[in-house]
């Protein structure tokens, strides 16, 4: 992942978006949806409050796979264990979510998580797109979609993020173009200085809720090219895997 060279002579990680609730022209289909279809290839118990969080086996079949291909881009597993993990904290605290939305993030944790990445494996400095899965019961999802919306707008002048070996300096948080997928999705730009307070750089978080899962795409890339995004080839794809497990479930309404 690029964010281990950024470590050394750089800060990053970062995203901004809009959302139902923020009044930044995020989707509003997650306000008014209720809860998603439920589906035969959905975990088999449901309640009230909508299906069964999906398991870790059912999120890794969801998953992009070990190699696969994805327009020029090439998915693969994180050998030294995922990123922006609870050691990547932020100050003021209500702009965690926009850090990391891994345990103790938010109020609500997530039940079960898988990890991917995406790049183009000959460009050592290229982009990286960090695919996160998560699942969590219904009503926990739409909360943490909430939390990042917060996040969003109160953190759009700045934050500082934290780590165990450097300070990342965020600048702006903006929204993105969030994409047309799942019942509600937030995306964001991030403005970052480098660890010598010289350059700008720029990175993307994307976030699709869909029933209870959250499908997390973070966009960083080694050196000042704003790439513009989360790339939708990426987004779509992993979106249409998820959706041939996720059956129903996964269903717009």
């Amino acid at each position: 992942m690029a964010a281990g060279l950024v470590l050394v002579g750089v800060a990053a990680c970062g995203g901004d978006g809009q959302s139902a609730d923020d009044g930044k022209g995020g989707k509003a289909s997650g306000e008014a949806s209720g809860n998603p279809a439920e589906g035969p290839s959905v975990a088999a118990s449901t309640s009230a409050a909508g299906p069964a969080p999906l398991t870790v086996d059912r999120l890794t079949a969801a998953s992009l796979t070990d190699g696969e291909r994805v327009g020029a881009y090439t998915a693969s597993e994180y050998a030294l264990g995922a990123p922006l993990g609870d050691d990547y904290t932020a100050d003021p605290a209500v702009c965690q979510p926009l850090v990391s939305l891994a345990k103790g993030a938010t109020a609500f944790d997530p039940v079960a998580e898988v990890q991917r990445k995406a790049d183009i494996p000959d460009e050592m400095l290229g982009l990286t797109v960090s695919v996160q899965l998560r699942s969590y019961t219904a009503p926990d999802a739409t909360g943490v979609m909430k939390a990042l919306a917060t996040a969003g707008r109160e953190c759009a002048g700045g934050f500082t993020e934290d780590r165990a070996l450097a300070r990342a300096t965020y600048l702006k948080v903006e929204p993105a173009t969030a994409p047309d997928v799942g019942d509600e999705a937030r995306a964001y730009r991030f403005t970052i200085l480098d660890v010598k307070g010289t350059l700008k750089l720029y990175e993307y978080l994307t976030v699709v809720r869909s029933g209870s899962t959250t499908l997390s795409f973070r966009a960083e890339i080694t050196g000042t090219k704003d790439v513009g995004g989360v790339p939708d080839e990426i987004v779509q794809a992993q979106w249409q895997k998820f959706r041939s497990v996720a059956g129903e479930a996964a269903e717009k309404p």
